[in-house]
């Protein structure tokens, strides 16, 4: 991996993951083009900038995240789900991830849902997340459990989870945002230990290109995540659901056209 190919998936990662849009699916497109192959160290970089935008929320909603003992203890309630799923379902999960034809069925079929939640719960009035039940956030949670098909989007399941829950557009982005930092974390503290204990290390040259994806991503993260909660509180997620269908119909396209894709 070149030092110009961290920044392109660092710019990727930081605009797709906390869209409704599957960052796994742009991840697939984006490494394609530009040739990368998948190692160990390329499966651990693709994890491991996801701390520069989990540090991008925290940084956003620094007040937030110091507000009460109920809002960590909510999250931990919604994350909880996941936490169990993920264990148990861990080798299912890696199968699934090894199908670029599978993320793109979900690319399609989310972005179908998409075309509609707007209109399904019009009439959601709860706008702060703060005021979310513990029983409503852990049904957010079981939502997320969705995202461990690869395709279908972390960020867009647990949206679609929020607004079944009668939060609004906004509200709901938003406690995903939050619900991403402890899943986000978890997930990359076990990539990093399965890395470590499988005998592998990283090179100076190797924590370098981290370092330049992280920081960009952190960036390019901030960034989105101010463009989002703006653009989805005037026109909901239409234009989410079209992009979705657009960018599952083409993996497919390649794929059928015989070209090569792979999940890094």
């Amino acid at each position: 991996m070149t030092t110009l190919q961290a920044i392109i998936l660092g710019i990727i990662e930081g605009l797709t993951e906390f869209l409704p849009v599957s960052s796994t699916g742009h991840m697939i497109i984006g490494s394609s083009l530009m040739g990368i192959q998948s190692d160990d160290f390329v499966k651990l970089f693709t994890v491991a900038i996801q701390l520069g935008t989990i540090l991008s929320v925290v940084v956003l909603y620094f007040k937030r995240f110091f507000k009460s003992i109920n809002f960590y203890l909510k999250l931990i309630t919604a994350f909880i789900p996941a936490a169990i799923f993920g264990v148990l379902l861990s080798d299912k999960i890696d199968e699934l991830l090894e199908s670029p034809q599978t993320v793109a069925i979900a690319l399609v079929l989310g972005g179908i849902v998409l075309l509609f939640v707007d209109k399904t719960w019009k009439n959601n009035t709860n706008d702060d997340s703060d005021n979310i039940k513990y029983p409503s956030a852990f049904t957010i949670g079981l939502f997320q459990c969705l995202a461990m098909i690869p395709g279908v989007s972390r960020s867009a399941a647990t949206i679609i989870g929020g607004m079944q829950q009668k939060l609004t557009r906004k509200a709901a982005a938003e406690f995903s945002f939050f619900l991403a930092v402890p899943t986000m974390f978890a997930a990359t503290a076990k990539k990093l230990l399965d890395f470590y204990k499988d005998g592998h290390t990283v090179s100076s040259e190797e924590w370098s290109l981290l370092a330049i994806g992280n920081v960009v991503g952190f960036v390019v993260a901030i960034i989105a995540i101010k463009s989002f909660i703006s653009f989805v509180t005037k026109y909901g997620f239409k234009a989410f659901g079209i992009y979705r269908i657009i960018v599952g119909c083409i993996i497919l396209a390649l794929l059928w056209s015989g070209h090569s894709l792979q999940i890094i």
